[in-house]
This record gives structure tokens, sequence and C-alpha cells, in this order.
């Protein structure tokens, strides 16, 4: 039987990716230091919520992630407890404890049983890119434009070596800007909090700009679990399919899904230091072709979700 243990499963992502084992009907664990699975319900209904395990731990502690694998009877892990740009930047020592050493526990806990657990998939990050300007491709030759980035390469470099000294086979994921709701946190949430703005009719800045790939939460989740998955014996990382899109056809997106709120949604012209767009032709070699919402879809569903979620009174604008 398969069951899967999703740490930071209290996440966007991680909820996301829950939902998704939940509707395939894999066993999941929640494994997370917090205790308010509020993520999961704006998403899941109390049937679905029902099915989720919830262990609290924290990742850091390898003795104790270790007994949860071997108590629960683990099978697959979907990596994703992290902290986010802000928060690594706010307290650098605890953002190298959870983002690098908790990453090293995951594959060490999975090095110590041998052939017993599939591939480690974990969240890397656009960010692990070298900083660039506007414009520039993605380059891996010099150094992130943050410590966040600074940390998922150190995780990338891990795992590859895991692999090579005790046999580790793992999949890394490099998201770029996730959207949709539960999307609350870290640098690239922004858009996230147009769509529910608009959805509210209430105004709502941007604070940059530019060219980003665009990726629907319930898309990452999918292919966070066709990862987890498949049968591979490797240490690949890869970057995340999506939808290279300017912040201004995301506001054009926003204003066709809620009318109403034309005028109310603007952005600075700022732009990030992370490739605009990358190519995720490696992984659709890995894991086959993830299906995903074309932009306009998947924004006009977000949109939709957020104003359900107003309108019963689980989501504040």
């Amino acid at each position: 039987m398969t069951r899967v243990l999703v740490t930071g499963a209290y996440g966007c992502i991680g909820a996301w990716v829950t939902r998704d084992l939940v509707e395939r009907g894999i066993d999941v664990i929640a494994y997370d230091l917090g205790d308010d699975p509020r993520r999961m319900a704006l998403i899941m209904d109390d049937h679905e919520l029902a099915r989720v395990s919830h262990v609290r731990g924290d990742i850091t502690d390898l003795e104790a992630l270790e007994a949860v694998i071997d108590s629960q009877r683990i099978t697959n892990i979907i990596h994703l407890a992290a902290l986010q740009v802000p928060f690594c930047r706010a307290d650098p020592p605890l953002g190298a404890r959870v983002n690098v050493v908790g990453t090293v526990n995951v594959l060490e806990a999975v090095a110590r049983r041998p052939h017993r657990l599939g591939p480690v998939v974990y969240a890397s990050s656009i960010a692990a890119y070298d900083a660039i300007d506007a414009g520039e491709g993605p380059a891996m030759s010099g150094v992130p434009g943050t410590i966040y980035g600074v940390y998922k390469r150190a995780n990338e470099g891990s795992a590859w070596v895991y692999h090579q000294e005790r046999g580790v086979a793992s999949i890394g994921l490099r998201p770029h800007t996730v959207y949709g709701p539960g999307r609350d946190q870290g640098l690239t949430s922004a858009p996230t909090g147009a769509m529910l703005a608009a959805a509210a009719g209430r105004e709502f800045r941007i604070p940059y700009g530019g060219t980003s790939q665009f990726q629907y939460a319930p898309d990452v989740a999918r292919a966070f679990v066709q990862a987890a998955l498949a049968d591979y014996d490797g240490a690949t990382v890869h970057n995340l399919a999506g939808q290279a899109v300017s912040m201004q056809a995301v506001v054009m997106a926003i204003e066709a899904s809620a009318p109403d709120a034309r005028g109310l949604i603007s952005y600075d012209d700022v732009t990030l230091p992370f490739p605009e767009a990358v190519d995720a032709a490696s992984l659709t070699a890995v894991i086959g072709t993830v299906e995903e919402l074309p932009f306009e879809q998947g924004v006009a569903d977000a949109v939709d979700r957020f104003r359900r979620l107003l309108r019963d009174g689980r989501v504040a604008a």
C-alpha cells in the first residue's frame, strides 16, 4: 500500500498535494510543525479532510522524523517543508535549519532505509538560479539573488551527493510563481492576493512587474504527485511547466474574471531577480506530461473559488 508523508503539508503546495493524493485514493500523512490546516480547509470538503492523518513534527528533528516514517509505514515522501523568502531574510539561521538541515534530514532518513521508500520528491525553487537582470537567461554559474535561493541550491547539491554516495533517488522540482487559493505567503504571492482582492471588489497593488512563469497550484500539486509515484532511480532537478505571462496580462486576466474590479488592480514597474521563464522538457521526459489549465482559465477558477470562500466567510478580503 502506498502511504505518502507530506512535509510542510499545511503550506499552499502542501495543501494542494494532500488534496491530490486524497482524490487518488492514496493514504496521506500530513507532517507539519503547525497545528492549523486552514489552507486544506479552503480546498477540501469535510469528507476529504477526514481522510488525512495529521502528525505534528519538526523537520529539523531527525529522530522524530524517522519515528514517524517507521510508525506510519511510509513508502514515499514529498518534502515541502520550508521557510519562504521573507522569513529566511528575517532569520537566516532559522531558515538554514529548516530549509537545509530539514532537507538533509529527509535524505538521511531515506538513506538509512534502503529499498524501502520511493524517490524523495522535494521542492527546490526558481530562486536557485543565479540572480539576473530582466531579459537575461537562466544560469547556474553564479550566485542566487536571495539567501533562500542559496539554501535551495544547497539542497539540490545535497540530493545529488546522497544519490552518488548512498543511492537515494530524488526528483527536485523548481516552482516559479505559484498562484491560487492558499498562496498567501512568499515573495510571489502578490498576484494571488490581487485575485482575492478582485473577487472582493477591493484595490490591490502588486509590488513588482515584468514577466513570470505562472503555475496554478493544483497543476503544481499534480506534478509533485506524479513525480512521487514515478519508478525512478537518479537524482535530477527539473523546472516546472507553466505559462510565461507579463504582469499587464495578469491584470487583464483578473479583470476579465472579475469585471467589477476593472481599474482596481495595479503593479509596480520592478522586476524580480529570477529568470522570466524556463524550460520544463526534462521533467516531462521523467514523469510524463502534467496536465495544466491555460492561464486565463486558471485565473478564472481561482477568482471563482475566492468568491465562494468570501461568501462563506472562509477568507477575508
